[in-house]
């Protein structure tokens, strides 16, 4: 037999005591679990805006097209992702079996440019559209490698039109009286506007039936969009009156700063619902396009760039 105390200690077997919880304890564990997973569930549901994410499906085949419906793609501040949109827009709306013209309002022809057109080579513009009672839209139309989507192409040549047309008659109503005959034809026009509230702005937003906001996600983006919607305001009281606003698309949002998840939420917080859903992530799959000459639709169809601008489609769409 061993003396050694801690041999004799080891070799004893303790018995095994079994506590089965008590029901209570039972069912508030299965309420935590349950909680658990439905506050994952709804996480995962809830996109960048703090909102559900609705299930849009693809819109059906239409059997007749036109008359189009005119937005106006309109932001002051330069660098927003207007021109960017509007292609992205355009040729992801088109791929919806609609068919969409893309009018290029700014002197710059960025535009033109995010198409392949090199805007010093064309002998007619939106500017000659404008300003010579001849010049028929179709005589500026060019087709693009898109499938139902059209251009309207501009050059630094616009830019003597919002001198010229100061001393015209119903100077607010000329995009909208030069485009009036190719409505027919198209489901969408969107119209790219330059950065200012100057007169080819208001042209713009007196021929549209609604106002897309792009808007990037900073602070001073913020400061802008109220001077934005008193021009809206006053264009509705004084020159079209059935003018709406469209939405508002946040741009160039980078969800790993804190800075551009405040200026998100405080956008949603001002103007609810008119936010859109989807947002456009910074990449740098975009200014590649625009050196492509290309939407990002057909540059890079599988990115998640392509993926947004085709979820806004069925929202464009949808509302």
């Amino acid at each position: 037999m061993s003396t050694n105390p801690e041999e004799g200690a080891g070799s004893a077997h303790e018995p095994v005591i079994h506590v089965e919880p008590l029901p209570e304890t039972r069912r508030a564990v299965g309420e935590v679990e349950a909680g658990l997973v439905r506050a994952g569930s709804l996480a995962r549901s809830l996109g960048p805006t703090g909102r559900p994410v609705p299930d849009l499906p693809d819109p059906g085949p239409l059997s007749e097209h036109g008359p189009a419906h005119v937005i106006a793609m309109a932001n002051q501040k330069g660098g927003v992702g207007k021109t960017t949109s509007t292609i992205n827009l355009g040729a992801a709306i088109a791929e919806l079996g609609r068919r969409v013209l893309l009018v290029d309002f700014d002197p710059q022809g960025a535009l033109s440019v995010g198409l392949g057109v090199n805007p010093h080579e064309l002998d007619r513009t939106v500017y000659n559209l404008l300003m010579e009672r001849d010049v028929t839209a179709d005589d500026v139309l060019l087709k693009t490698n898109v499938p139902g989507l059209d251009l309207l192409p501009s050059n630094i040549d616009l830019s003597a039109a919002e001198v010229q047309l100061v001393g015209e008659v119903a100077r607010e109503q000329t995009l909208g009286r030069v485009l009036g005959p190719v409505l027919p034809d198209y489901d969408y026009v969107i119209i790219d506007c330059q950065p200012s509230l100057g007169l080819l702005t208001v042209n713009a937003l007196t021929a549209a039936d609604g106002v897309l906001i792009p808007l990037d996600c900073e602070f001073f983006a913020l400061r802008g969009v109220a001077l934005l919607m008193d021009t809206i305001q006053k264009v509705q009281e004084r020159l079209n009156p059935e003018l709406q606003l469209e939405g508002i698309l946040a741009t160039m949002y980078d969800a790993r700063t804190l800075h551009g998840r405040e200026v998100l939420a405080r956008v949603v917080e001002a103007f609810s619902d008119r936010v859109f859903h989807t947002v456009i992530n910074r990449t740098v799959r975009f200014p590649e396009t625009t050196v492509a000459g290309e939407p990002i639709t057909t540059y890079a169809p599988s990115s998640t760039g392509a993926k947004a601008y085709r979820d806004l489609a069925k929202e464009v769409l949808a509302r």
